[in-house]
């Protein structure tokens, strides 16, 4: 969930005043601000003109990252601070993930609490299992991002009969801190926390003021110990990755959700800039003494921001943030959760999206989207799927379907981001609330009464979708040869659940384009429209093939060539996911074309309708080019 610059330096991770040692008993020595060689990155913000930032990978393709957090079970103490419980469980996970999603990023928790259960150890235990996990999804081509996960600061500040509990610091923080006994009075949601409960409150401040504790280790300074800790995972996770999966890491978000706490400040952009931004280049800094100065930290504004309402923050006062950091940001509909009864639609979701290109534009970097969803039961839970599919429109294109076709160069960078959430434990819980044994969890999410999972697990260990298929396994732009110009999809998710409610198609071709309204009409499709630079990347164009789009049956139109079917090579062509036992991916090779030539591709699931011919695919080529020059301009070339 265009004020002053200020300059901020990059301040070195303090040390601790105290020795950690590892779950084994070696000892683990302090941060020091020093830069030691860094791991590789398989993906990287670059800078473009007008957009800030985008990804690229190593072949120097423009990349959308897109995906699933693994998962709120981090969450619970039944998994042990953990996506999973147990490898072959991630294992199952990722391949499902893969297969039926066609998903190339996750968002992998892990916990403080996890990572140092004592203020003189670090679990290296826990780590090692994080690994195990972790490569489970690089096996698999899987690009991770980590995050440092809190929600309520700590599950330790909560009482065994409370309505709520946390997560994220570790107990021993909690005990030194002293807070009093929480309570949020007649709270209805449990994010109220963040701003009644007075121990959530107070020591989410201490954290920021960097507060002195007294441990039975030595007194530390909270954020001084985070980030110590925060040093030491990092260099452990670089070293026992092999090579090829820590490539595969994005990059580090440090702290999930964060909110002020009550400091002194007069604003969210004033506490953003007094306290927000110094722990994130202090830990910009961890990342580099660790060896991951290749990466990006992804770092989120106060969480208040773009949520419709307490609308604050959103890093306004800061420099441009450039190539070494992310604009992340979270998106749930505020409104649409409390007050607002009405249902999505066509461009709902445009102008909230649109906020985080236009950020992110504002601080050089390229924008992601590692939270967006909504609850899967309980009131107001029908019109889920259709907020849904509106929130993938506006980061597909932040701007309506109806506008798309005359004016496609409004809808923006393709947006990056991962769904909360995927979690294979759904309704298959077994977590005592706050540790009370009369209080145990099952349902759901198992966590504060939420239900966000888009998965489920049977008895046999298959995992299944609880959405609409066509709403999550979408084509997308995973890999684009050139600069993204345009890019829209037309999914046909249905507006509820189990193939029930309405179909109706948001992106409509205008009056002037007949053939290709009449090929697309009732049928998925989607168009990808991108530059070739002035120097070529090494490798295709790439789409992900939703399963409704099968080879045999999908038709291409694009400048590159224009067929019904797609075969196994040639400029054209369709492989399989990596990783993947089912997924495809369409190549589109636009070799030994002039730089600046603008390229456009219309993929089309043909399964279904009257039959393609090859005279309907023909004039459908002749409207699209027509459109691409009228639209882009002179510089395309046929």
């Amino acid at each position: 969930m265009g004020a002053s610059r200020a300059v901020f330096t990059f301040l070195g991770a303090a040390g601790l005043a105290l020795a950690l040692t590892t779950s084994a008993g070696a000892a683990v020595p302090a941060a020091a601000p020093t830069t030691t060689t860094s791991g590789g990155a398989a993906v990287a913000v670059t800078p473009r003109p007008a957009l800030g930032g985008v990804f690229r990978d190593e072949r120097g393709r423009e990349v959308v990252l897109r995906g699933f957090n693994v998962s709120g079970s981090t969450k619970l103490y039944e998994n042990n601070l953990l996506p999973f419980r147990s490898r072959a469980d991630a294992a199952v996970s990722a391949q499902a993930m893969r297969d039926l999603t066609g998903a190339n990023t996750i968002r992998f928790l892990i916990a403080w609490e996890g990572v140092q259960p004592a203020p003189d150890r670090i679990d290296t235990g826990y780590l090692d299992r994080a690994v195990e996990q972790i490569r489970e999804f690089t096996d698999r081509g899987f690009y991770v991002l980590l995050d440092y996960h809190q929600d309520l600061y700590s599950a330790h500040l909560f009482h065994r009969d409370s309505w709520y509990t946390g997560d994220g610091a570790p107990a021993w923080v909690i005990r030194a801190g002293g807070y009093p006994r929480e309570s949020c009075g007649i709270c209805f949601l449990w994010g109220q926390n963040m701003m009644n409960n007075a121990a959530v409150r107070q020591a989410m401040a201490d954290f920021w003021r960097n507060r002195a504790l007294r441990t039975e280790a030595g007194t530390v300074g909270v954020q001084d110990a985070f980030l110590t800790q925060a040093t030491a995972a990092m260099r452990h996770l670089a070293q026992r990755l092999p090579a090829a999966s820590f490539r595969n890491i994005v990059g580090f978000d440090p702290f999930n959700e964060p909110f002020d706490g009550g400091v002194e400040s007069r604003s969210g952009a004033e506490w953003e800039r007094t306290y927000l931004l110094p722990f994130y280049q202090r830990f910009r800094a961890a990342m580099d003494t660790a060896g991951w100065a290749a990466k990006p930290a992804f770092v989120e504004p106060l969480v208040f921001w773009n949520t419709g309402f307490f609308e604050q923050g959103g890093l306004p006062d800061a420099p441009p943030l450039g190539e070494r950091f992310v604009f992340n940001s979270h998106y749930y509909d505020g409104a649409r959760i409390t007050l607002d009864p009405s249902p999505a639609t066509d461009g709902t979701y445009a102008a909230a999206m649109n906020r985080i290109r236009n950020r992110a534009g504002d601080l050089a970097t390229a924008p992601f989207v590692s939270e967006f969803g909504n609850k899967l039961s309980g009131h107001g839970s029908d019109r889920t799927p259709w907020m849904l599919r509106a929130m993938y429109q506006g980061m597909d294109a932040g701007v309506a379907g109806a506008r798309w076709w005359t004016d496609p160069r409004a809808g923006g960078a393709v947006l990056s981001g991962t769904q909360w959430q995927w979690d294979i434990y759904h309704d298959r819980h077994h977590e005592l609330m706050n540790g009370n044994p009369d209080r145990v969890q099952t349902d759901g999410d198992a966590w504060n009464d939420e239900d966000h999972s888009v998965v489920k697990m049977d008895d046999a260990g298959t995992v299944t979708l609880r959405l609409d298929r066509r709403l999550l396994d979408r084509l997308y732009p995973s890999a684009v040869a050139g600069d993204t110009l345009a890019f829209a999809y037309e999914d046909l998710a249905r507006s509820g659940y189990g193939g029930a409610g309405q179909q109706r198609a948001w992106l409509t071709p205008p009056a002037t384009m007949p053939a290709v309204s009449a090929l697309v009409a009732g049928r998925q499709y989607g168009v990808l429209v991108w530059r070739q630079p002035a120097t070529r990347p090494a490798g295709p164009t790439e789409l992900h093939l939703p399963a409704s789009f099968p080879a045999a049956g999908t038709a291409v139109v694009s400048d590159v060539a224009t067929l019904h079917g797609i075969p196994a090579a040639g400029p054209v062509s369709v492989a399989r996911e990596v990783g993947a036992r089912s997924a495809q991916r369409l190549l589109v090779d636009a070799a030994d074309t002039p730089a600046g030539t603008v390229h456009v591709a219309l993929v089309v699931g043909a399964t279904s309708g009257a039959p393609v011919t090859a005279e309907q695919l023909a004039a459908a080529r002749s409207e699209l080019l027509r459109w691409r020059d009228a639209t882009f301009g002179p510089t395309a070339r046929r």
